[in-house]
């Protein structure tokens, strides 16, 4: 790794772990997403505030944090490829395409990313999808290599739309592991995996990706149960999170990820982040 990629991931791993808040979900084009990601300016600001480790972002918002002057703002993970997996029905035609085809990671390095992030999408009878996620991957990585900036492949493998209707995660470990491999072959720095359906089987996703995982965490959901499945994932040797909605669509964000934060870096039990939270 070249040493300006190893200064953008000291930038995320502060302290050897990272939670990373995602606000990228506007290029999903899905309206379920943008609950409380109405005003970005006013999200931005809180997160700032809140002071996890990263937040992730797309290009035309990535200006609302880099644009601000704090010197201990969070590093900026920019999502540099969109598309319709996401949204409530299965479309006729699936796609997954880089943002700025002839140069993507370009928009990265002039906001000063401290990291790319792009799908490997596993979804069933949908070859095409898979090979343009294998072909978006294959061309960052080159690009990543040439200009030092590491690259966060996010492996997602998905139910069939009609088993539970719209995008859902299959949390089957052999399934998440593979992918997890090939997400590793391919030459991930980082590797943002689902968590496997028994959180005591994820040390298999960190054998196949020996490279640092982050947990992705999917909907909304209670909020005590995601504090306590993050304490099992870090127990199984995951170094951080990248939460979205579990962050943004609470009514106190920062007390979420000062719960997070304690569990990333100071290895609380989901418990005593439960306690962090409620002090918030």
């Amino acid at each position: 790794m070249r040493v300006s990629a190893k200064a953008r991931m000291n930038r995320l791993f502060t302290h050897g772990g990272c939670l990373d808040v995602a606000v990228d979900h506007g290029v999903c084009n899905e309206p379920s997403f943008m609950v409380g990601l109405e005003d970005m300016g006013a999200v931005v600001g809180q997160l700032i505030a809140a002071g996890p480790d990263a937040i992730q972002m797309a290009y035309g918002q990535a200006d609302l944090l880099q644009s601000r002057p704090e010197k201990d703002k969070p590093a900026l993970v920019m999502r540099i490829d969109m598309g319709n997996p996401y949204n409530d029905q299965r479309h006729r035609v699936m796609w997954s395409q880089l943002q700025n085809h002839d140069q993507p990671i370009i928009g990265a390095l002039e906001m000063d990313a401290a990291a790319v992030v792009v799908n490997l999408f596993m979804l069933p009878d949908e070859p095409e999808l898979f090979r343009q996620c294998v072909e978006n991957i294959s061309r960052v990585r080159a690009d990543c290599s040439k200009y030092g900036i590491p690259l966060m492949i996010e492996p997602l493998v998905m139910l069939p739309n009609e088993v539970r209707g719209g995008y859902q995660v299959d949390g089957d470990a052999d399934k998440i592991v593979t992918l997890v491999r090939l997400a590793s072959e391919m030459g991930a720095d980082i590797i943002k995996a689902d968590p496997t359906e028994d959180p005591e089987d994820f040390y298999r996703v960190i054998e196949a990706a020996r490279v640092p995982v982050l947990v992705r965490g999917g909907g909304k959901e209670n909020l005590k149960a995601v504090l306590a499945k993050s304490a099992k994932l870090i127990a199984q040797g995951a170094k951080g999170m990248v939460y979205g909605r579990n962050v943004y669509q609470h009514d106190n964000p920062k007390a979420v990820v000062a719960a997070l934060m304690a569990i990333i870096h100071d290895g609380a039990s989901g418990e005593e982040a439960w306690d962090i939270y409620n002090r918030g």
